[in-house]
C-alpha cells in the first residue's frame, strides 16, 4: 500500500516515513502543493496524506486538483482545528481529517480504514458490523440472520456509508448523494433517517457504536 505524504515539515515527514514503513506501507513525500500533485500523477499512491498549510499551493488546492482525476482516499493531517477548515477540506474532497498533534495509533487506525476502502473499491463487498451484514451487491441487510427492511432512502444512506467504511462522510456529500444537489441545506432529514437506521441496526440505539455522528461535520460507519 503506497502512501503519499504532502507536508512541508521535514521532521514530521521523517517520523511518519519511519512509522509507516515499519507498518508495511511504502512512503513517498512532497514538500509543497505542486510537487504533491506531480508526485501523485507519477506514483499513483493508494492513499494521500495532506497538510493544509503548505507553500506554493495549500492543501485544499491540492485536494481539489487531485479530485479532478484521482479517486484515492485523502486524509488531511493539519494543525488547523477550526470546524470551518475541516468542512472546507472535506467538501473539497478529503475523506478524513486528523488534527496535529495526533496519536500515532489513531492515525494508523484511520489509515487502516482507508486501506479497507481501497481494497474493496473495485468490487461489491459484504460489509459487517455487530450482528449486521450489508450485502452491497444484493442490496440487502440482515441482522442476526434475519432480513431487515429499509426504506429506499435509508438504504442509500447506509450504502454510501458502507462503501466508505471508517471514513468521515460529510453531510453535504450525503445530501448530494440523496438529492443530487449541494444546495440542500436542511440536515434535519439526515438526523431523522440516521435515527431510524440506528433503531433498526444498532445494539443500543441511544448509544450508537457503529453509525456515529461527527459533530458539525457528518457521519462515520465504524465496523467491528
Amino acid at each position: 500500500m503506497k502512501v503519499l505524504i504532502a507536508d512541508d515539515d521535514p521532521q514530521l515527514v521523517r517520523a511518519l516515513r519511519i512509522t509507516l514503513t515499519a507498518h508495511g506501507y511504502e512512503v513517498v513525500a512532497a514538500p509543497d502543493g505542486p510537487s504533491a500533485i506531480a508526485l501523485a500523477a507519477k506514483e499513483h499512491p493508494d492513499i494521500v496524506m495532506v497538510d493544509l498549510g503548505m507553500p506554493r499551493l495549500d492543501g485544499v488546492g491540492v485536494i481539489q486538483a487531485l479530485r479532478g482525476w484521482s479517486t484515492a482516499p485523502i486524509i488531511v493531517v493539519s494543525g488547523r482545528t477550526g470546524s470551518a477548515d475541516k468542512v472546507e477540506a472535506l467538501d473539497a474532497g478529503a475523506d478524513d481529517y486528523v488534527t496535529k498533534p495526533f496519536q500515532v495509533d489513531e492515525l494508523l487506525a484511520r489509515l487502516r480504514a482507508l486501506s479497507r476502502r481501497v481494497a474493496t473499491a473495485s468490487e461489491d463487498p459484504v460489509v459487517s458490523f455487530a450482528d449486521v451484514t450489508v450485502d452491497l451487491a444484493a442490496k440487502s441487510v440482515s441482522r442476526a440472520g434475519e432480513r431487515v427492511h429499509l426504506t429506499p432512502t435509508e438504504w442509500r444512506i447506509l450504502e454510501f456509508l458502507a462503501r466508505n467504511p471508517g471514513t468521515l462522510v460529510t453531510r453535504q456529500a450525503l445530501l448530494k448523494e440523496l438529492w443530487g444537489t449541494e444546495q440542500v441545506t436542511d440536515t434535519g432529514y439526515l438526523r431523522l433517517y440516521m435515527s431510524q437506521l440506528r433503531k433498526k441496526l444498532e445494539p443500543d440505539p441511544g448509544h450508537p457504536a457503529h453509525l456515529l455522528t461527527e459533530q458539525g461535520m457528518g457521519y462515520r460507519l465504524v465496523l467491528g
